[in-house]
């Protein structure tokens, strides 16, 4: 049997190659091995933030980094360092996880399935039996009481909660969720999830996959010859919520088989739940039978949070974590961060685990000002595609999804021509790329909308103030 230090290094191994350098070197080189006993590993961690923290964001890594390492019976303790007084403190191990270990799903296992080999890759298919138990794969602390409405997400919230009081009978069937990442799709998703359950009980079986992960299971099914349980197993689910919808592209058989799963589901009165990075009609490479089915209900967009939605989510984030920040540190946060909420959460986290690390009580506006220099930079340097899109459409005061659509309206055109050239100038994203971003395109239209602008600054003097109003507004945005 290994020690209990062999058994974290080899884990931390495998975690190192999934995460970036600087969140491993943030949130696992901290933590020690404490004992393996029978196939339960105990770790300990700085504080019960530290354990929240991991159980919320690594939770699935950390179930298959122990399948893999201690093999399918592996579970996980910690032991987080309570300070009792002065003088004392005392350790008090926790189990993880708070809700139910499950199987490893295909996505978690990184190509490590030889523990279930022969296995379909869904985990809850009993032939013959119509309801099954099943696994939500929710995450309990998505609910829409941590979701902070702003003008930003009002209708798509507005809509999640309708559905949660009444699954299946409503006209927002399916919902399809959309927007850059990091804006709370899989937050609001999950949301309904978690209040149905909580509504209905067992009543409503729930589940929660990605696109990525039911395209896994489906492959498997059928390396096994098991696709009519996979079929079946799908059909009998009430509320169905596929994340990350695009990724489908290009994957016809899988795309067949949603098909008439979607189908199915609606035809029975079950709630469907879609996400995706961008609207039903600009996902590339998607039959069109499919694209007309996620349009049977409500498409809505989240939007980049404005200002006073940014303030109130850096609350909440401190308000959840038990502590008092500053308003002027919120402040400060909030007018630096403004591409998405993941980037708003990482500062607060950094900024707390900072201050966890150093046994700093009191978190001042200079602190917040050193620790998070460094993101504020990259905050501020870093244009993305969809940041250019939004500065260039607000120019010509129209919405920004008009750009990504297949229209030849004379001003959307422009707009979109522009903007592709500004994304080309501002960032390293390739031809493809960028033409991904503006509704599937190809490498050959961005080079076109390029030559096209470029063509127009030197023939009109009209073009060429226009552009350099618009160039100004960017770099001044950036700094």
């Amino acid at each position: 049997m290994i020690s209990a230090e062999e058994a974290w290094n080899e884990c931390l191994d495998i975690i190192k190659d999934n995460i970036s350098y600087q969140k491993f070197k943030s949130w696992f080189e901290p933590i020690k091995p404490v004992s393996l006993k029978e196939h339960t590993l105990t770790i300990q961690v700085p504080s019960q933030f530290w354990y929240e923290w991991l159980e919320e964001h690594y939770f699935a890594m950390l179930r298959s980094t122990l399948a893999k390492v201690l093999g399918p019976e592996g579970k996980l303790e910690y032991s987080i360092v309570m300070e009792k007084s002065e003088h004392m403190e005392h350790n008090r191990a926790i189990r993880l996880p708070q809700r139910p270990m499950g199987p490893v799903q295909p996505q978690e296992m990184n190509g490590y399935q030889d523990y279930y080999p022969e296995r379909i890759e869904n985990p809850f298919v009993i032939p013959g039996i119509r309801k099954t138990k099943v696994d939500s794969n929710l995450n309990s602390s998505y609910v829409f009481d941590r979701f902070i409405e702003g003008d930003c997400n009002r209708l798509a919230r507005s809509a999640a909660m309708a559905i949660a009081d009444n699954p299946g009978n409503n006209s927002f069937n399916p919902l399809f969720i959309y927007g850059p990442t990091g804006l709370g799709k899989t937050h609001l998703a999950q949301s309904i999830g978690n209040k149905i359950k909580q509504k209905f009980g067992e009543e409503k079986s729930v589940l929660y996959i990605s696109s990525e992960s039911f395209t896994n299971e489906f492959v498997h099914a059928i390396r096994n010859n098991r696709a009519s349980e996979f079929s079946m197993f799908y059909r009998n689910i009430d509320v169905l919520i596929v994340d990350d919808i695009q990724f489908f592209s290009g994957k016809e058989k899988t795309q067949e088989e949603f098909f008439h799963i979607f189908n199915a589901l609606h035809q029975d009165g079950k709630q469907i739940i879609l996400s995706s990075d961008r609207a039903p009609k600009d996902v590339p490479d998607i039959e069109e039978r499919l694209i007309s089915r996620f349009g049977w209900g409500l498409s809505a967009d989240l939007q980049m949070p404005e200002y006073e939605t940014r303030y109130a989510i850096l609350e909440r984030k401190a308000q959840d974590n038990g502590i008092e920040i500053d308003p002027e540190i919120i402040e400060f946060i909030a007018h630096n961060f403004k591409s998405n909420v993941r980037d708003l959460e990482g500062a607060i986290i950094k900024l707390l685990a900072h201050a966890s690390l150093q046994n700093i009580d009191d978190i001042d506006l200079a602190m917040a000002k050193r620790v998070l220099k460094d993101m504020v930079k990259e905050s501020n340097t870093q244009l993305s595609i969809e940041s250019i899109q939004n500065y260039v459409c607000d120019y010509f005061g129209i919405d920004t999804n008009k750009v990504r659509e297949k229209t030849r309206k004379q001003e959307i055109v422009e707009a979109r021509q522009i903007a592709m050239y500004f994304s080309k100038k501002y960032t390293k994203s390739s031809l493809k790329t960028i033409g991904l971003h503006f509704g599937g395109r190809d490498h050959s239209t961005v080079i076109h909308a390029i030559s096209t602008v470029e063509e127009r600054v030197t023939t009109s003097a009209k073009h060429k103030k226009m552009l350099d109003e618009l160039q100004q507004r960017i770099e001044v945005a950036s700094l």
